[in-house]
């Protein structure tokens, strides 16, 4: 008997609940997202906590409950990197054994050589950056001499910022394949993003029309294998594009947490089956790399509260999984992702109790419960279906 119709899939992004055992060979000792949080202030969490928030460990201001109504743990990340792509690709079963390169002191000589001969230009930049701040800072250039900017972030990332009017969104894109293209072998990284913005000098914004061009993955996921058997996937935020855009039978693209719930929402409105699988950006890219405690604390208390429409929106035969992919601890001197066990929380309507999930040996667990309600095999992990199952399918 299948447990579930629909599993529901929100990845808070970067929300992280505590160092792993090798946290020092990663340069993250004593990093510890969600802990460092809760002791600044106390946090606005009713519905996490009433699943179970705090019974995973001891978190200040938020108590275990004594009878979760959520499922509970924690998950290690068993690959080698602590990057969204890496993080997202062990979910569905992929462990990487080598990381993505990341490149805190720009791109090399022989990469940006390369580059810049292709595309017939020079390019700006080529620094490790927010978004925002790096077109602010050389927009007003880039407007002058028509040369796209380049950047990185703590991510596996070339990022290519181009302004609509300068380089027209076509070109961009073709910028970017040539890109693509040439960041192979040791400076394979996982994803060349298109970065295009609008405006004037000190009102620079970004535009809706981003795209990824990311490597696929080496094996098939999960989500391949639940598409091949024919088990719809939606993909919510930037879920799709981490994937390649593969295993993937619908893509909603959004901007921000509140667009992302409110997308999830619509989605559940609809009824169906299948996988609904949503990324909550903003944690990460908006405050765990601005190194934003405040602005990180008040998403987490937003997300809560979206939580709990979206739990209200749930059938009898659905189950909701809230996980996270890594950590980035906002109160570190780092605006780097942290090597930090990943969270777990996992509501049934149909489970009236929540019960004690442990801590799990990979993300991979996640894939291979889903896999294993939907009939396919996974390509890593050990499920916990059992343990989240009404009692009836057990």
């Amino acid at each position: 008997m299948q447990p579930f119709e629909r599993i529901v899939v929100l990845v808070a992004d970067s929300v992280g609940i505590g160092e792993m055992p090798d946290a020092a060979a990663f340069g993250d000792e004593g990093s510890d997202t969600l802990g460092h949080l809760a002791a600044r202030r106390p946090l606005e969490l009713p519905n996490l906590v009433r699943w179970g928030l705090g019974n995973i460990r001891p978190l200040e201001h938020l108590p275990p409950s004594p009878e979760p109504a959520a499922s509970f743990g924690r998950m290690a990340l068993a690959g080698a990197g602590k990057d969204t792509t890496s993080g997202h690709w062990e979910m569905m079963g992929v462990i990487l054994q080598e990381p993505f390169p990341t490149y805190p002191d720009g791109f090399p000589p022989e990469v940006m050589q390369r580059f810049e001969a292709a595309i017939g230009r020079g390019s700006l930049g080529n620094v490790t950056a927010s978004g925002t701040e790096i077109i602010e800072r050389l927009g007003e250039e880039h407007l002058r001499t028509a040369k796209p900017i380049v950047y990185t972030s703590a991510d596996s990332v070339f990022q290519i910022a181009a302004h609509e009017e300068v380089i027209p969104i076509g070109e961009l894109y073709r910028i970017c394949e040539t890109a693509r293209g040439i960041l192979e072998g040791r400076h394979q990284v996982g994803r060349v993003i298109a970065r295009p913005f609008a405006g004037r000098p000190g009102s620079f914004q970004r535009t809706a029309r981003r795209k990824d061009y990311a490597i696929p993955p080496p094996i098939d996921t999960v989500l391949d294998r639940l598409q091949a058997r024919g088990v719809p996937v939606t993909a919510i935020g930037k879920i799709a594009s981490i994937y390649c855009h593969r295993g993937v039978d619908r893509e909603l693209k959004t901007a921000g947490n509140p667009a992302t719930a409110e997308t999830t929402l619509e989605v559940l409105s609809e009824g169906g089956e299948g996988l609904v699988f949503a990324n909550f950006v903003d944690f990460d890219m908006l405050y765990g790399h601005r190194n934003d405690p405040e602005g990180y604390s008040r998403a987490l208390e937003e997300f809560d509260q979206d939580l709990g429409r979206i739990e209200a929106a749930l059938d009898s035969k659905d189950l909701l999984v809230v996980v996270s992919d890594h950590g980035c601890d906002p109160t570190t001197p780092s605006t780097d992702h942290t090597r930090e066990y990943a969270l777990l929380l996992a509501f049934a309507p149909s489970q009236p109790k929540g019960r004690d999930l442990g801590t799990r040996g990979t993300l991979a667990d996640l894939g291979a419960t889903i896999a294993e309600n939907f009939g396919v095999d996974s390509p890593a992990g050990t499920s916990f279906l059992e343990k989240v199952a009404p009692a009836s399918c057990r």
